[in-house]
């Protein structure tokens, strides 16, 4: 049998009381795409940083390509050829791309640093992915997420790495840079490099990789080759039982009015915009990256200035501030859950309240029992996994994270929920936990707004779905009427391809 480019055998981790690896084994052959699987909280992230060096395992063995691999740091593990591409972007965004691809594997002599020699590496690594247009001088923070993943991932290709661990790498792409990004994945495999693919998006992982291996509860619970593998064979091995409804139906019904747009322009985009959300409705918004569809929820919510036309909820104008559109019902999951949805030092208990602290506020002094009581309830109802409500976000798995941010807009009794991919980067699992609880609150008779780059979703769980593009509304049809190749040719501006 040929060597492993990585074996981990019987890998355990504790934190405290919590058993996090319990006796995982994984291995990757040279020149094989292999997918890790599992819920939000499985294991998979606490795997992949004793693999880069950021922990160090309590039991087990490692050995890359039959040698014992034991790396101290997350340098020593890079300079063994092992690159990680996280989730969470991990950019210096004061500094230029060129400098945060190259960043830790600068070109130097004699103590100066040497452009000249190094920058082909970059333009070449930005070339291979596609994106010749992305230029080594930009700022990185003034990219947009896409843009700025794509950095991640070049900076990983300028090193000769052995093996490369994607986490979640298509979380900001469009489909164009995903297809192009799965063409550079299969010529590292060509190349002979391994490749680790971690994603909750299972038609993808059958579209990129040669084999699996999925984790429940810190424990390897199957492995084996994905063409002979079925995806609810996989699901039922993520979350220990059969998974009979991924989009759960919830009977609702559509009301009169709530949310009323009248040719709404931003600075850029929106453009012109105009349509009405009705109470009890659930409002997908398709597009690609850069349609427009964050910047029109932004405007909603007040984060960005309306330049002309006007916005009504319930027939009445809120005020232009995100203070203003609280007040009056406006509640928003950002697509950017680590810059700005939530504040990721702050514990739990202060995430889900900070909207809305009146019920606990007693002459100016907050009565904490009083919160945390409600805090719990939340907790409880969402299934959110934590230690305790004092346990800070950034502790927390992202399907966790991101229960957290949709308690927060439920704790503030919002009429309006302006959900931005609020699936994004979560498990299968937590998805449909949240497909569930998105149709119980339009039975409530609440109106959600649903912007989703997975079209899949959106036609299983709206009632209408609008298009977007270069900032305009394209179009808006009942979902039955759509489907997702009519939604890609509408978001691409082409004309439709059915007959």
């Amino acid at each position: 049998m040929p060597v492993p480019l990585l074996s981990m055998h019987n890998i355990s981790k504790r934190f405290g009381a919590t058993r996090a690896l319990d006796g995982v084994s994984f291995e990757v052959q040279p020149g094989e795409v292999m997918a890790l699987i599992g819920e939000n909280g499985a294991g998979k992230s606490t795997l992949m940083k004793v693999l880069s060096g950021a922990y160090r395992p309590d039991g087990g063995r490692m050995d890359i390509s039959g040698s014992p691999y034991k790396p101290a740091d997350p340098h020593e593990a890079r300079a063994q050829g092992i690159a990680m591409i996280y989730q969470e972007l991990n950019l210096a965004a004061d500094l230029s791309v060129e400098d945060n691809v190259m960043l830790g594997q600068e070109v130097r002599r004699g103590g100066l640093l040497r452009r000249k020699t190094q920058r082909p590496r970059v333009v070449e690594a930005l070339q291979l992915l596609g994106h010749p247009d992305l230029r080594p001088e930009m700022p990185v923070q003034k990219l947009s997420l896409a843009a700025q993943q794509l950095v991640e991932i070049a900076r990983a290709l300028v090193m000769d790495a052995k093996l490369i661990v994607f986490d979640e790498p298509t979380s900001s792409l469009t489909q164009k840079d995903a297809d192009h990004l799965f063409h550079v994945i299969r010529k590292l495999r060509d190349e002979g490099i391994g490749v680790i693919y971690i994603s909750h998006f299972l038609e993808e992982v059958r579209e990129v990789c040669d084999g699996y291996t999925v984790l429940r509860d810190g424990q390897s619970v199957g492995t084996g080759e994905l063409a002979a593998t079925s995806e609810a064979e996989i699901v039922a091995l993520m979350v220990g039982r059969n998974v009979g409804e991924l989009f759960p139906a919830v009977p609702h019904e559509m009301g009169p009015p709530l949310l009323s747009l009248e040719r709404i322009s931003g600075r850029h985009a929106p453009i012109d915009v105009s349509i009405e959300v009705r109470r009890g409705e659930i409002l997908g918004i398709a597009g690609l990256v850069g349609s427009g569809r964050t910047e029109l929820l932004r405007c909603l919510f007040g984060l960005d200035p309306v330049v002309s036309g006007r916005i009504s909820i319930a027939r009445s104008k809120p005020a232009d501030s995100p203070k203003g559109r609280i007040a009056a019902g406006f509640g928003l999951v950002s697509e950017d859950r680590k810059g700005e949805g939530l504040a990721q030092i702050r514990s739990i208990g202060d995430n889900m309240t900070y909207s809305r602290l009146a019920p606990y506020s007693t002459f100016g002094w907050l009565r904490l029992r009083r919160r945390a009581e409600a805090v719990q309830q939340w907790m409880t109802k969402l299934r959110i996994k934590a230690r305790t409500d004092e346990q800070p976000i950034n502790e927390l798995s992202g399907g966790n994270q991101q229960k957290v941010a949709l308690a927060r807009v439920l704790h503030q009794e919002a009429d309006l929920l302006l959900l931005d991919e609020p699936t994004r980067g979560i498990d299968v699992g937590t998805k449909a936990e949240i497909y569930q609880l998105m149709g119980q609150l339009a039975a409530e008779g609440k109106s959600l707004v649903f912007v989703s780059s997975y079209f899949t979703e959106l036609l299983q769980v709206c009632d209408r779905i609008a298009v977007m593009a270069r900032g305009r509304l394209r179009e808006i049809r009942p979902a039955g009427e759509w489907t997702e190749e009519s939604l890609m040719h509408r978001a691409i501006g082409t004309d439709e391809l059915e007959s």
